[in-house]
């Protein structure tokens, strides 16, 4: 296809959306498309900086950083003022926002007409209902935006349906694009002698579950079952959790460790949990899956959709009592487990690679130029 100029907006530089913007970045360059990145400056630490601080010098259209608030606000008019010069500056033939904040400002860019308005949400507002008033007002905004967006881009079927069932039936081009994982990432993981029997990886916050973990290990030592689990991230409740880890008595079986990449972090348990109340379609699992990592899961979100026919595997969400039978099962029956581990590893090898996410995401932005070329704004 011809080259085309991509801008990337986002604000966190943190988790699986990170991973997802830099995987369609390095390959979308490595493929001769133009791109550049806009992202928060005060998240991310030194972790992100670094990456960044690499990836530069291979951004034809240039990175910047400028600070995004989490909440609406009125910094956000500074941010999307910067968003408007950018597109002038890079000409962009696509402005692909990723989350809630970087979809927004993708879309309110009111010059340009010509660019391909771009919005993949990894959950983002989705994650909001209608019961609360932070929820109405940001399902509301995204009700207005939608009228907004040429392309809608999810990265499960389920992604897509929540859109459709909280927010509405875009106007705009929708295509669903799995999340993929590159062939290295196949390589065999050596767990290190200090390996405890779980490990978790992810963002510290509510959503993830790790409280639900916790509970579960407790009621395990309850009934004299002593595991142990390294919890691996940061984020706002690290504290929180250090606090319960204490309060039930279970300093000596969880310890925590700083965010590391996904590789590193696999090698520090010998059983991944992803105890999520609510995903999209996480990169964690696709991860250990691709190292055929025995996983424990829940039934949330997009995981099914990697699982398949195993999907009777995943267990309830926000219920630490199966969760504890889940672990106890997992250790108790390592044969399964394994066999489990090498079912879902072929179907992530078939059906979830950085090729096929990128060759989606590419085929999508050729068709919503075509359209937006017949509507007259090209």
């Amino acid at each position: 296809m011809t080259a085309l100029n991509i801008l990337h907006v986002f604000r966190a530089p943190v988790g699986g959306l990170f991973r997802h913007v830099l995987d369609l970045t390095q390959e979308q360059i490595a493929r001769g498309h133009r791109v550049g990145l806009i992202a928060d400056s005060n998240t991310g630490g030194a972790r992100a900086d670094e990456v960044l601080r690499q990836l530069e010098p291979s951004l034809a259209l240039g990175l910047t950083r400028i600070a995004m608030r989490r909440h609406a606000g009125p910094g956000d008019m500074i941010v999307l003022a910067h968003v408007i010069r950018r597109i002038a500056q890079s000409g962009a033939d696509v402005v692909h926002g990723h989350g809630a904040k970087g979809g927004a400002y993708a879309r309110l860019a009111f010059n340009n007409p010509r660019a391909v308005r771009t919005y993949t949400p990894h959950g983002g507002s989705l994650l909001f209902g209608h019961d609360t008033w932070a929820g109405k007002f940001y399902l509301a905004t995204e009700r207005l935006l939608m009228l907004r967006g040429d392309l809608f881009l999810f990265e499960s079927a389920y992604s897509a349906e929540v859109f459709r069932r909280k927010i509405g039936a875009p106007a705009g081009l929708v295509r669903i694009v799995h999340n993929g994982v590159s062939s290295k990432e196949f390589e065999p993981i050596e767990t290190r002698a200090d390996a405890t029997d779980l490990v978790f990886m992810g963002e510290l916050r509510p959503v993830k579950g790790i409280d639900i973990l916790i509970d579960a290990i407790a009621l395990l030592k309850r009934d004299g079952r002593g595991v142990t689990a390294t919890l691996v991230g940061d984020g706002p409740d690290r504290e929180p959790l250090r606090a319960q880890v204490e309060r039930l008595g279970l300093a000596s079986a969880i310890r925590f460790m700083p965010a590391m990449p996904a590789r590193q972090a696999q090698t520090l348990g010998r059983i991944m949990v992803v105890p999520s109340r609510a995903e999209s379609l996480p990169y964690v699992v696709l991860e250990a899956a691709a190292a055929a990592v025995p996983m424990i899961a829940t039934r949330v979100g997009g995981i099914p959709e990697i699982y398949g026919p195993l999907s009777d595997t995943l267990v309830e969400p926000e219920n630490a009592g199966a969760l504890a039978k889940a672990i106890a099962r997992t250790i108790d029956q390592p044969a399964i487990t394994t066999e489990v581990a090498r079912s879902v590893r072929e179907r992530v090898a078939a059906s979830f690679s950085v090729e096929s996410m990128v060759d989606g995401v590419l085929s999508a932005y050729q068709v919503a130029q075509a359209a937006l070329h017949a509507a007259g704004r090209r």
